[in-house]
């Protein structure tokens, strides 16, 4: 199965995929009806969902070299279901800030963005991931050609790394969890770039809609 599930075993993939990335966001929202979410709720949230985000951007980003190295052709399809995922609780993340945590005070948000670091680079990092989430479609893989969708969501890696760098200040003292992510990063940055170094032709534009799938 695992070496070319058949269409229908990918659809089966894809519906454990989703229900299996709704848990976190279902398990917040269940704390939340019974008083589950600690003395301090929005620095809970924040931070729960700031971290879903994070590793599910680093599972996105483990797709493609997993593929390469098993030759699971068909984890392509699940890739941008990740991704979405990822900047769903992200948005998330960002809607704690904005709603729960400032109360739509435009104006100290916008004070918070330019003083302080972290949020500063995570802000960027939510920007920089609604191009991605909106071009995400084969329809607009077609639109904007294979070679420019590719350069596009290459931000991704900016995105995560941004990403790190936000979570790492943020925590300032008790950093294992942000170097984990780090380390993570890094290895898929050398992993990247060990292919690259190989020359190995650009990927077809059906191999982008595949991708995209």
């Amino acid at each position: 199965m695992l070496a070319q599930p058949k269409p229908d075993q990918v659809k089966w993939l894809k519906a454990a995929l989703f229900a299996l990335c709704l848990i976190p966001f279902v398990r917040l929202a269940w704390l939340a009806a019974h008083n589950g979410l600690g003395a301090n709720p929005i620095e809970y949230i924040t931070r729960s969902t700031g971290w879903w985000t994070l590793s599910l951007l680093l599972i996105t980003l483990s797709v493609t070299p997993l593929r390469r190295l098993s030759g699971w052709n068909w984890l392509l399809r699940l890739r941008r279901m990740l991704g979405l995922f990822a900047f769903f609780y992200v948005s998330l993340h960002f809607t704690t800030y904005v709603w729960l945590d400032q109360f739509f005070d435009w104006k100290s948000m916008l004070k918070d963005i330019a003083k302080r670091p972290f949020i500063t680079v995570g802000f960027t990092a939510f920007v920089l991931l609604i191009p991605l989430a909106a071009t995400s479609t084969n329809a607009m893989v077609r639109r904007l050609g294979a070679k420019r969708w590719q350069r596009l969501h290459r931000a991704v890696y900016v995105t995560a790394t941004l990403g790190v760098l936000h979570f790492w200040w943020l925590v300032k003292k008790d950093i294992r969890e942000p170097l984990i992510f780090g380390t993570l990063l890094g290895l898929l940055f050398l992993i990247r770039l060990l292919y690259l170094r190989r020359k190995a032709p650009a990927a077809s534009p059906s191999t982008v809609r595949s991708q995209a799938a």
